[in-house]
């Protein structure tokens, strides 16, 4: 975590996160003619905040876009914030929940374990449910198949979806249809896709969340934060995270349930 202090410890970094905050996958000419600083320089700031984590990056033809990843933030608040804080309180402030254009979410986290051992946690029910508010998701996880997202006190069905591609234990692409309210049935279907990356003794875990249209309501994608926040701490302790989140849906009947 020091080099995330470290990053977000300089002024000109902040405003950095505060564009990607404002228009998330931005080349990196276009936020040097609004903040006043030349190309070098914001290379060099872009790489530090690569180095922590808080931005990640992704190549579109010859473009590269640079992505805000609030991942660390919420491993910061985690630490740091929600012991001396009511566990409430995190909901009344989003990590990012401003809407843009045709959407695309990154998430970025490095977890201590095998590709393997985290293929199992994204596709075992039991496991999936310790660190994803309780729900439960069933598929036979081959191409093609199908994938519910259910929970224990749901009346029925909280979303639903499409094994696209299953290539065990390195990506998983899914569509993705939100059923547990009526706001979100509106947002039809996004896709989500999980990318698994071997480094050293641990793996990057990427989740990309796309296909989101114009406006999309943050509670399609709000909750990736916490979500590999209990992943990482479930694989790396055996230890189930306690987040605002499984606070919030431990009841569905209090609650809508991600």
């Amino acid at each position: 975590m020091d080099e995330v202090f470290r990053a977000l410890a300089d002024p000109t970094r902040r405003s950095l996160l505060d564009e990607l905050f404002r228009e998330d996958g931005q080349t990196l000419s276009a936020p040097v003619g609004r903040l006043p600083m030349t190309r070098f320089g914001l290379m060099k700031h872009l790489k530090q905040l690569e180095a922590a984590g808080l931005v990640v990056t992704r190549r579109r033809g010859r473009e590269k876009l640079h992505f805000l990843n609030p991942v660390p933030i919420r491993l910061v608040h985690d630490r740091w914030v929600s012991k001396y804080a009511e566990p409430w309180a995190a909901a009344l402030s989003g990590i990012k929940n401003t809407l843009e254009e045709r959407m695309e979410k990154v998430f970025e986290i490095y977890i201590k374990t095998t590709p393997e051992r985290l293929w199992e946690a994204i596709t075992d029910t039991d496991l999936r449910s310790k660190y994803q508010f309780g729900s439960q998701f069933k598929s036979d996880w081959t191409r093609g198949s199908r994938v519910e997202q259910s929970h224990p006190g749901a009346p029925g069905l909280l979303g639903e979806g499409t094994n696209l591609e299953v290539d065990p234990p390195r990506r998983l692409v899914q569509s993705m249809v939100a059923l547990w309210n009526d706001d979100v049935k509106k947002e039809g279907t996004s896709r989500v896709i999980w990318e698994i990356e071997p480094v050293g003794d641990s793996c990057r875990l990427t989740v990309t969340h796309d296909q989101l249209r114009e406006g999309a309501n943050s509670q399609l994608y709000g909750g990736w934060p916490m979500i590999l926040s209990g992943l990482k701490t479930l694989l790396e302790t055996g230890e189930q995270l306690t987040t605002p989140g499984s606070l919030m849906y431990a009841n569905p009947a209090r609650s809508q349930a991600r």
